[in-house]
């Protein structure tokens, strides 16, 4: 068996066949999403994020699709996206419906229904809850400071890992756990029958719970190149939940790239697709396409017997 020196080490040489580095690829793709989809291996990605333009937005960028026309518009796109996801995968769809002649359009509940006749299941509905949302008044309703994020996959069966986003309990275990009734020491049923229970007495000696479906994250400021990005913070916890170090990640709009510099950080590699070449172009000088990542405690050292031994004074 071949060795070569451990990094520096002069007693020790790391074998070979162990692999101390892991290379990390992000694929920067030009071009519109419907057709690059196409060239995309069936059942190859382990989570897509993204945030496509809304109905009547980013005209300036990206022309603005009317809401009418939306569905329509999106569904062969959504179609590929069926087709390149893994079973074990997920869909995270951050969007909101847009008001028309003083009510909600209905355009992101027919676009679901549309989904769910792909073979798409509508899993869950995450809520992103802008804590810096913009102030303002309006005559017949308050400001938006929510958009959806709805989640899609292709199996009942897909990968989650929740145990990756748990949150500290918080303060009020100390005082509510400290003097417990008999009540508490046993499963207390719900009054109106649901089903439901809980025992507070399970509490004890917890530090961390799991999450709810809100999350709390201010909107992206910093970046003044893009008209529509969200936080890093956003795909960072996607990514946490339903990948795993090497995993693949997809953003069909890519936009300025955020989406991929951040499973690029967390070592997941990625594949972001961007029509307008401005935004391609920012992002390729910003992503490097390989990133080879050392592999603390992954090689295995054996003494290096070829070393003179040394007089010791």
């Amino acid at each position: 068996m071949e060795v070569y020196k451990a990094y520096g080490r002069t007693d020790v040489a790391y074998r070979r066949d162990i692999q101390p580095v892991k290379e990390i690829t992000a694929k920067i793709l030009l071009g519109d999403c419907k057709k690059v989809l196409k060239t995309l291996e069936d059942n190859s990605v382990d989570l897509i994020v993204t945030s496509p333009p809304y109905a009547d937005s980013r005209s300036a960028t990206y022309g603005g699709i009317k809401p009418d026309k939306y569905v329509e518009w999106f569904l062969p796109i959504t179609a590929e996206l069926l087709c390149v996801l893994k079973p074990s995968g997920t869909f995270i769809l951050n969007i909101k419906e847009k008001v028309v002649d003083g009510e909600r359009h209905t355009y992101v509940i027919e676009l679901i229904l549309e989904m769910r006749k792909q073979g798409w299941l509508w899993t869950e509905e995450f809520i992103w809850h802008k804590k810096n949302c913009y102030p303002g008044k309006w005559p017949n309703r308050f400001r938006d400071s929510w958009e959806r994020l709805l989640q899609f996959n292709k199996s009942k069966q897909f990968n989650m890992y929740q145990e990756e986003v748990m949150v500290p309990v918080g303060d009020w275990a100390k005082t509510r756990l400290k003097n417990l009734s008999e009540t508490d020491l046993k499963r207390d049923n719900s009054r109106v029958g649901s089903g439901f229970g809980k025992k507070i007495a399970n509490w004890i000696g917890r530090n961390k719970a799991y999450p709810t479906n809100v999350l709390r994250l201010a909107t992206e400021c910093a970046n003044k190149n893009h008209s529509a990005v969200f936080p890093e913070a956003l795909p960072e916890w996607f990514m946490k939940l339903f990948t795993r170090e090497g995993d693949w990640v997809l953003d069909p709009f890519m936009g300025s790239g955020t989406t991929v510099k951040v499973a690029q950080r967390m070592m997941r590699n990625s594949i972001g697709i961007e029509i307008l070449k401005e935004y391609y172009d920012m992002t390729k000088s910003a992503v490097n396409e390989k990133e080879y990542l050392l592999l603390e405690g992954q090689a295995e050292y054996e003494p290096n017997r070829n070393k003179r031994s040394r007089k010791v004074c």
